[in-house]
């Protein structure tokens, strides 16, 4: 339909062709393929013009009001991002959702009044897009799959206690001596159990032997924060409370130069929604202006 209506406006294929980039037989191919569908001659192919025929003429009224409505459905596609609808829905970290999404949240759905957002929240990333997720942000090596893996940021794991623990028990001045200290870590299997730090050009894995376990990261930042010993945890979970001096960073002549990347991963590449887009875009502004890192 679009070769005709070109080749109606030219009123030649060569000068259709010329005009989108095309060659003069591709066009004429195309009004061929449409007339042998219609069963009907649509021009009147002269040597250097065309002109249509009735049922040109006919076909041609009908097509300008089908171009009239694909333009005004791509208006309205162009618009969406500024009327936004629908669920969004997020799977990620608790820890994340609190620290990183939550504080900006009630912003972004002020933009959006028609939008909503789901989150659920999750220790380890595992693919819930079946399930109806549009968006997950997770930590970490992520298994192989087809899925979109968009790398936003990275989290240093840092070692860390509360002053007034440190000043009761004094400050460890070297990875070993974290083995006489009262320690708290996750209570499932994860590379997050896993206390390593460089020293003298190598990773040393230190097997500290927790005195209690949490399934949450936040529990395991209550402890920490209440005295009761030291944990090791990610900069976007305490960034603030290291700023602030409510916990103090320990070992960190010792820490581990290999930040763990966290990805935001979606299903593919095409076609992403514009809420999707939205939220990406302001995820990323807000990690821009509001870095977590100290």
């Amino acid at each position: 339909m679009l070769a005709f209506m070109w080749a109606t406006e030219h009123k030649s294929f060569s000068a259709a062709a010329r005009a989108n980039d095309l060659s003069p037989s591709a066009v004429s191919k195309l009004v061929t393929r449409l007339e042998n569908r219609l069963a009907v001659r649509l021009f009147q192919r002269g040597s250097r013009t065309l002109s249509l025929t009735e049922e040109g003429r006919a076909y041609f009224r009908s097509a300008q009001v089908v171009m009239e409505a694909m333009a005004e459905a791509d208006s309205l596609a162009e618009a969406f991002p500024a009327r936004l609808r629908g669920t969004l829905r997020i799977h990620t970290m608790a820890t994340f959702a609190k620290h990183q999404l939550i504080p900006w949240l009630p912003e972004f759905l002020a933009l959006y009044p028609e939008l909503s957002v789901a989150i659920e929240v999750a220790a380890q990333y595992v693919d819930q897009f079946d399930r109806g997720f549009d968006i997950a942000i997770h930590s970490g090596v992520l298994p192989d799959s087809s899925r979109v893996a968009r790398r936003i940021g990275e989290a240093h794991w840092i070692t860390c206690a509360a002053p007034s623990y440190l000043k009761k028990r004094g400050m460890p001045l070297v990875p070993a001596d974290l083995l006489q200290h009262d320690c708290f870590h996750f209570a499932f299997n994860s590379p997050w159990n896993i206390w390593g730090y460089e020293q003298e050009g190598e990773t040393t894995v230190v097997p500290v032997q927790p005195r209690s376990t949490f399934n949450q990261g936040d529990l395991l930042r209550s402890v920490a924060l209440s005295g009761g010993g030291i944990v090791r945890l990610a900069d976007f979970h305490i960034g603030d409370d290291l700023k602030s001096g409510r916990l103090i960073p320990v070992l960190e002549d010792f820490r581990s130069t290999n930040p763990q990347p966290i990805y935001l991963v979606y299903p593919n590449r095409k076609n992403l929604s514009p809420r999707v887009k939205a939220f990406i875009s302001a995820l990323e502004q807000r990690i821009a202006d509001y870095p977590w890192s100290i």
